[in-house]
């Protein structure tokens, strides 16, 4: 292994989308040794499967590649070099796309990409099977992906590789593929692997490890937050900071928030290693620098995750707006008419769902503060279904329900809606290589070492705080929170802000209790894990999401406000914590 300096690893993007500016501002802002970034999400490959079908040489984030214009001689005059997903399902694409930019502009540099994540591209036996009588869980699917590890992006770096290119390896893979090169580590080395693993997880989603989406970002200036960077050791520990002078802040708080996002429990899981979240210490090392270390590492699973999206039906959207008095009597009138009209036209849709949000006031200033929302969300595989029959139906009752009749936008015909579902393949039938500069492909084999990840059994408690005094106040009082999706399940991981608030919250906040605080997860199974490194319960609604964020099931299809919707909950607190 190198010992010396720490490797610094920065992230310039966290979804599609992220801020164009931050790849020049992290090459621009302090010394790096490798830039990463994340463009990939559930929803993106959906995108850019409906992008392919338009255009088979397309399927890769074009983002990355306008970035590079000035990017590429910025990495290329420092030295450092980048590795990014934003190949999409066409990461050979994108490579063609980076080597014609540098010629273009006059930088030479080596290029090289990973591939075999696509189960189309070459044909898994997972979808062969699906095309069998009776095997039809992948029937029309528009993109199927298996989440790679990062093998094939230290082959790349080690071949000599300036830029890589993958497709749907997971997001710390950048991360760790990159510390795999660099330190040597074997495949079996799963300590410092897995503390790899967690600083890629913690750097993935950008800014919010520097103070974006914080719970309490009222105590920083989050205006226009720096991205964070990692300094790992070859041990796997590693110091999350960001470049001097940059906005936001690095604190335990921001990165247990972001250790705690889109996570479940102590195991998680991984093509190369399963890393121990319970194991990790997180300790303020200077201002705006947290330091990592304790993580311990064990064999990742036998199976990869596969990500397959489809279309799974048609949409339609009305939300109507009642304003002033007696609105559950509006909202009655309107449900009416309008089942009436599907009654009508003999085509009610397969799904309607009505939700009222009652965002009214009594004797409101403003308007819209006394006005509440009436949501109608109907679905179909039938476009005719959710088409003219719905918006028409809305359209007709402009003049004749309601007083104050209004809309927020006019209704519109269906449209199609997305699937994701996560299915599990065997690592030996994923052709997961290595692209090298010189254009020869090395195969990246599958974990000699696998172990299921099974559960571990709840750590001991804390002693609870002796009894006193209560007062009724929002659990945000004492808490952070953290929530966001997987799949179709929610997960929401709720931090305390001190030693005797940990007590209180771990003997409080119960599975149970969140079900009665959340009463949309009242019927749904809730799982509850225990983190006291982290001072953390971390819990995973299952199914509160339908059938993913393409399907856009409920008003936040991703799960991002659930957890501070949690926060703005009252409960009965110890008046010693507040």
């Amino acid at each position: 292994m190198s010992g010396g300096e720490p490797l610094r690893i920065g992230n310039a993007s966290g979804f599609y989308g992220d801020r164009f500016d931050a790849l020049r501002e992290m090459l621009t802002g302090g010394p790096l040794d490798v830039l990463t970034g994340d463009y990939l999400a559930e929803l993106t490959m959906l995108i850019l499967g409906r992008d392919r079908l338009k255009d088979p040489a397309r399927g890769y984030a074009t983002t990355f590649l306008r970035q590079l214009e000035e990017g590429l001689g910025l990495a290329a005059g420092r030295g450092v070099r980048l590795v990014t997903n934003a190949g999409g399902l066409n990461p050979a694409g994108l490579a063609d796309a980076v080597r014609e930019l540098a010629d273009r502009v006059g930088v030479p540099v080596r290029v090289a990409h990973v591939e075999g994540d696509d189960l189309l591209a070459w044909g898994s036996p997972l979808l062969e099977r699906s095309r069998e009588p009776g095997g039809g869980r992948c029937e029309g699917v528009l993109t199927a992906n298996a989440y790679l590890g990062g093998g094939g992006i230290a082959a790349c770096l080690r071949a000599g590789a300036d830029v890589v290119v993958t497709g749907r390896v997971t997001d710390a893979a950048l991360v760790s593929g990159a510390a795999q090169a660099h330190f040597g580590w074997r495949p079996e080395d799963f300590d410092p692997l897995a503390g790899a693993v967690v600083a890629g997880h913690v750097l993935e989603c950008g800014a919010q490890a520097t103070g974006g989406n914080y719970s309490f970002f009222g105590a920083h200036d989050v205006r226009r937050p720096g991205f964070p960077l990692a300094e790992i050791s070859a041990d796997g520990s590693c110091v999350i900071t960001k470049h001097p002078g940059t906005g936001g802040a690095v604190t335990t708080g921001t990165v247990t928030a972001q250790l705690l996002y889109e996570t479940s429990g102590a195991r998680y899981a991984g093509p190369d290693v399963t890393a121990r979240l319970d194991t990790a210490r997180l300790t303020q090392d200077g201002p705006d620098r947290v330091r990592i270390d304790g993580v311990r590492g064990e064999a990742p699973p036998p199976s990869l995750k596969a990500g397959l999206t489809r279309i799974g039906g048609w949409r339609n959207e009305v939300t109507f707006v009642l304003t002033g008095l007696d609105v559950e009597a509006k909202a009655e009138l309107v449900r009416a008419q309008m089942d009436a009209a599907f009654d009508a036209a003999g085509r009610r849709p397969a799904e309607v769902r009505w939700t009222l949000a009652r965002t009214d006031r009594a004797d409101a200033d403003v308007q819209e503060e006394a006005s509440a929302l009436l949501r109608l969300v109907v679905r179909d595989a039938d476009p005719d279904a959710v088409g003219r029959v719905v918006s028409g139906a809305a359209v007709e009752l402009a003049l004749a329900s309601y007083p104050g009749f209004h809309v927020t936008a006019p209704p519109a015909k269906g449209a199609p809606y997305g699937v994701f579902e996560a299915v599990a393949v065997d690592p030996a039938q994923v052709a997961h290589r290595a692209v090298l500069p010189d254009g020869s492909r090395v195969a990246v084999a599958p974990p000699r070492t696998t172990r299921e990840p099974a559960r571990l059994p709840d750590p001991p408690l804390p002693a609870p705080l002796p009894d006193g005094p209560t007062r009724r106040a929002p659990l945000g009082r004492v808490a952070g929170a953290r929530s966001g999706d997987k799949g179709g399940d929610a997960n929401v991981g709720v931090w305390a802000v001190s030693d005797d608030a940990w007590r209180w919250l771990a003997h409080t906040l119960t599975a149970d209790l969140l079900r009665h605080l959340l009463p949309e997860t009242a019927d749904l199974a809730v799982t509850r894990h225990v983190l006291p490194n982290l001072r953390a319960l971390n819990f995973t609604v299952e199914g509160l999401l339908g059938e993913g964020v393409a399907a856009q099931a409920r008003f936040d299809p991703q799960a991002k406000g659930l957890g501070e919707w949690l926060r703005s909950r009252h409960l009965d607190i110890p008046e010693a914590l507040l």
